[in-house]
């Protein structure tokens, strides 16, 4: 199975959602399966894993899923993903970002992880709901304590994009400080309610 089309989501003076994929994240079912497939600056996937739907006290147009994180430790700015974490994970086809709460196997909240985005869209292949995110360099982390870090300007730096198109880049740095202001405000559903994954993997991370 593979998502060869470019994603619809575009960015020319303004963000510009799939409308497809806005309709789309409106009809999915909590508990369904879903896979999610990240794709880096260069359009080239990177990542896919198996997730589920849960049902959300978020507003539309934002959708949750739920994921589990099946690879060896990994620490970022302070934020630990230990094997069996759960991650909630927040996606928009409206929205330039998305965020994973990140759990630890007894609930405690480890804290925020937010990635700047194009909006993501949807696409369905071989009848499997498949969501994609398409990375846009910068990244936030915020922990459960409230410190923030933010990562990875020099990556927006050294793509040459400032240089090349410095309104884009522009909004890609807004971007990351609306996602900072949204993550406070965005409600996961607990961990051990019914939408958990069973035997839900996080399974492919490049």
């Amino acid at each position: 199975m593979t998502t060869e089309r470019w994603p619809g989501p575009s960015w020319h003076a303004g963000w510009h959602p799939d409308r497809a994929s806005v309709e789309a994240f409106a009809k999915l079912v909590p508990g369904s399966a879903i896979t999610v497939v990240k794709r880096a600056p260069d359009g080239s996937e990177a990542a896919r894993y198996p997730a589920t739907v849960a049902e959300t006290a978020n507003p539309s147009p934002w959708i949750e899923l739920v994921a589990m994180w099946t690879l060896p430790q990994v620490v970022v700015a302070g934020l630990v993903f230990e094997t069996g974490d759960t991650l909630r994970e927040f996606f928009s086809a409206k929205h330039p970002g998305n965020a994973f709460a990140v759990y630890s196997p007894q609930g405690e909240l480890r804290g925020w992880y937010g990635n700047v985005t194009y909006p993501a869209f949807m696409d369905v292949i071989d009848e499997e709901p498949v969501v994609v995110w398409h990375d846009l360099y910068l990244d936030v982390v915020i922990l459960a304590d409230g410190t923030v870090q933010l990562l990875d300007d020099d990556e927006l730096e050294d793509s040459g994009l400032p240089a090349a198109e410095p309104g884009f880049a522009a909004a890609i740095v807004q971007a990351r400080l609306d996602l900072m202001a949204l993550i406070p405000a965005l409600v996961p559903s607990q961990p051990g309610t019914p939408a958990d994954p069973a035997g839900v993997d996080r399974t492919s991370e490049s």
